[in-house]
């Protein structure tokens, strides 16, 4: 990513993102005549250059910026583009810019983007999956400046908005899922431990396993990291146990993808030799084949109720702050079949 000051111009985005600087210059002014896969081109090179709109000119719209910064940790999977979408979708509709940062899941370039998003770059902040709220939270609550913290629940104070899926329920409810189908060994490979959702899933995969009197065993949990080669790796790794396990429940749809790669590379079937179970069900969770079963969160109403939060506290800053949790469904498609006697 580029340094996040204004030595990026317009013209390098258009350069980045293959479009005229017209285009850009719609895209920075929320204007309805371009196309959301344009859009998502442009800001997704933004985003790699750290391109910030121009403060100055935003400032004579009356004292605000009309700015909402944005932190994600990449933007390499459809889950955080699905949040994205909502999120520029909102904050279009309440005429306000968006300024994106990766912080490449560096904790040290996430209080970095912090600090800078916060003298008077922009009016608000969205954090999307932080790692290192400790760092910058103390500041935030002595500027009471604005923030939403977007599958993260670990704070101890009445201000900060938080804004989750429920990542317990759901994963109690894809492991209740196999063990109805009869599995009882069923692996496990975990997102980022750092991240409160992983723990999440994580302890509802155990609570569901207690509730049916199935022994955890430590052995079926590989330590992944929500990408498809660790998901590859895992599975792997796990159908190298003796014996193997007969589904595999994936804390992510994109580990989900490599998991299904791993047992078909290994000459064995989904579903018939091997269950497979995903979570958040990104649109490609219903584009492979066979189609996966998931759990869904909402993802693109996630990053639209975040933005109203946000402004919610621009306009009223006294209002202590908001937990917000949206439920999660099991989507049942066609990886997971019974267990074999």
């Amino acid at each position: 990513m580029g340094k996040p000051d204004n030595t990026v111009t317009i013209i390098d985005v258009a350069r980045e993102a293959g479009v005229s600087n017209s285009t850009v210059s719609r895209v920075v002014n929320n204007s309805a005549q371009v196309s959301s896969r344009t859009r998502e081109k442009v800001l997704n090179a933004m985003m790699r250059l750290g391109y910030v709109v121009n403060q100055q000119a935003r400032s004579l719209r009356g004292g605000r910026s009309q700015v909402v910064g944005l932190l994600v940790p990449d933007v390499g999977n459809s889950y955080i583009g699905e949040i994205i979408r909502g999120i520029d979708d909102e904050l279009a509709s309440n005429q306000y810019d968006l300024m994106l940062y990766t912080t490449h899941r560096r904790k040290t370039k996430e209080s970095t983007y912090v600090a800078t998003i916060t003298r008077g770059m922009a009016d608000g902040l969205l954090l999307l999956l932080p790692t290192n709220v400790a760092a910058y939270m103390e500041s935030l609550q002595a500027r009471q400046f604005p923030h939403v913290l977007i599958d993260y629940q670990r704070v101890d104070n009445n201000w900060t908005s938080t804004l989750q899926a429920t990542n317990w329920q759901g994963a109690y409810d894809a492991t209740k899922y196999l063990i109805e189908l009869g599995h009882c060994r069923i692996g496990y490979i975990v997102g980022l431990r750092e991240m409160q959702c992983s723990l999440d899933r994580l302890s509802g995969y155990r609570a569901a396993l207690e509730d049916h009197a199935i022994p955890f065993d430590p052995t079926l949990v590989y330590d992944g990291d929500y990408f498809l080669l660790e998901g590859y790796r895992g599975a792997t790794k796990l159908l190298e146990l003796s014996p193997p396990p007969t589904a595999i429940f994936a804390a992510n749809d994109t580990s989900a993808l490599g998991v299904i790669e791993a047992i078909r590379n290994r000459g064995l079937s989904v579903p018939n030799d091997v269950s497979v179970i995903g979570f958040d069900d990104i649109p490609e969770a219903a584009q492979v084949h066979p189609g996966l079963t998931t759990v869904r969160q909402p993802l693109e109403d996630m990053g639209r109720l975040a933005v109203r939060v946000l402004l919610k506290q621009l306009t009223n800053p006294d209002l202590p702050g908001e937990r917000v949790e949206l439920s999660t469904e099991l989507i049942v498609r066609e990886t997971c079949h019974p267990a074999k006697a």
